[in-house]
C-alpha cells in the first residue's frame, strides 16, 4: 500500500535527532535516561506490521510479555482495555500498551470479538483486507520486555497509553509512523534493520510524548517529575554513564550542584532510592544483562559494575537476586 498524506501532521519533522542516534542540537539529559531505562529492558526484535479491518470486525488480544502499540492511519475503531472505559480512536491517535495487557480492537463496542492466541501481538501477522464495509487501517507493533526486573519509569506507566491526534503536535513520532509505514508497505534493502530502529524510536517518541503530557497539568509525581529536574537527572546522568565509578554521595550531590544533605533528600523523594541504593540497583540490572545476553566472565562484569572482586560481586549479586551470577545465567539462559 502507497502511504498517502492523510492528515498535515505525517509530514512535519522535528530537526532534532533522538539521543541515540547522534548529539545533534540540544542534548536532553533526561532522553539519556530515558533510553537507558528501555535499553535494559528491550529483548528480541520488535515486530511491525499494517493490518487492514473492513466492517464489522472485532479481535481480541491475550496479555503477554512485552509492550505493544496501535496507530490508526485511516478510519476509526474502539480500543476495549480488560479494564477501565474503552477510547474511541480516530485517525492519528496512538496508543499504547506499557505492560502488554490483554484488550481488543472492534469497529463497535456491541461487536463480537474474534479471539486470538497470545503469540499473534509480538509477531504481528498482517492482515487480508477483509470484507466490503467501511476499511480501518492500522500500524500496529510490538516489543518483547524483560519484566523480572522493570526499571521503576516502567512501573509508573499506566496500563493504556493514548496519545490522541494534535495538528503539529507530536511530529517527532507522528515522522516516525510514517517512515515506518512507508518501510513496511514498500520493503526494500535492510528493510529488516530499518524497521527495527525505527520501531525502537517508536517506542522512545511515546514515552516521550507521555511525560510531556504529564508536565502540562500541574504539578507533577513520580519519574515524570524527576526527569523533570535538571539536578536529579545530571546525577542519575552520571551513574548510568559511569556505572563502575566508586561514587559517593557528596561527588554526586556536586554534580548535581547541591550540598550533600539537600541532594540526597531531594533525590531519595523524586526517585524513590537513596543515591547509593539507585546506583546498586542499576549495577545490578546492567550486571544481569550482562549475564543473560554476553559470553563476559562474571570478573569481567564484576569490574563493569564496580566491584573490585568476582567474590564481592558475587556476595551482592546473590543477596539482591538469591542466586549466584553463575546460577543467573544458566537460569536465564534456559
Amino acid at each position: 500500500m502507497e502511504i498517502k498524506d492523510r492528515s498535515p501532521w505525517f509530514w512535519v519533522f522535528d530537526p532534532c535527532l533522538i539521543v541515540s542516534i547522534g548529539a545533534v542540537g540540544r542534548y536532553d539529559l533526561a532522553m539519556d535516561v530515558l533510553s537507558d531505562a528501555i535499553r535494559v529492558m528491550r529483548t528480541g526484535r520488535p515486530h511491525s506490521a499494517e493490518i487492514r479491518k473492513r466492517v464489522p470486525w472485532g479481535v481480541r488480544a491475550e496479555p503477554f510479555s512485552g509492550a505493544g502499540f496501535h496507530v490508526v492511519l485511516e478510519g476509526t475503531c474502539w480500543l476495549i482495555p480488560s479494564e477501565g472505559a474503552a477510547i474511541a480512536l480516530g485517525p492519528g491517535d496512538v496508543v499504547c500498551l506499557p505492560h502488554g495487557c490483554g484488550h481488543a480492537l472492534a469497529d463497535s463496542l456491541s461487536r463480537p470479538l474474534a479471539g486470538a492466541p497470545s503469540a499473534a501481538l509480538p509477531e504481528v501477522v498482517p492482515s487480508a483486507d477483509d470484507g466490503e464495509g467501511a476499511a480501518t487501517i492500522l500500524l500496529c507493533g510490538a516489543y518483547t520486555l524483560d519484566q523480572t526486573r522493570p526499571h521503576p519509569l516502567f512501573q509508573e506507566l499506566p496500563e493504556v497509553i493514548h496519545l490522541p491526534a494534535r495538528l503539529g503536535h507530536r511530529s517527532p513520532l507522528h515522522a516516525a509512523v510514517n517512515l515506518l509505514g512507508d518501510e513496511i508497505a514498500h520493503p526494500g534493502q535492510g528493510t529488516e534493520a530499518v524497521v527495527s530502529a525505527l520501531l525502537d524510536m517508536m517506542l522512545l517518541y511515546i514515552m516521550r510524548a507521555w511525560l510531556a503530557d504529564q508536565t502540562e497539568g500541574g504539578p507533577v509525581t513520580g519519574w515524570a517529575a524527576t526527569l523533570a529536574d535538571p539536578a536529579i537527572t545530571a546525577a542519575l546522568r552520571h551513574i548510568h554513564q559511569e556505572p563502575a565509578r566508586q561514587w559517593t554521595v557528596e561527588a554526586l550531590g556536586a554534580k548535581a550542584g547541591l550540598s550533600r544533605a539537600a541532594f540526597s533528600r531531594r533525590f531519595t523523594s523524586l526517585v524513590g532510592k537513596p543515591p547509593l541504593g539507585y546506583l546498586t540497583w542499576w549495577r545490578m540490572t546492567l550486571a544481569m544483562r550482562l549475564l543473560r545476553d554476553s559470553d563476559k566472565s562474571v570478573q569481567t562484569i564484576a569490574q563493569s559494575a564496580g566491584y573490585a572482586s568476582e567474590f564481592a560481586f558475587a556476595k551482592a549479586f546473590k543477596r539482591e537476586q538469591g542466586l549466584a551470577p553463575g546460577q543467573y545465567r544458566q537460569h536465564s539462559r534456559r
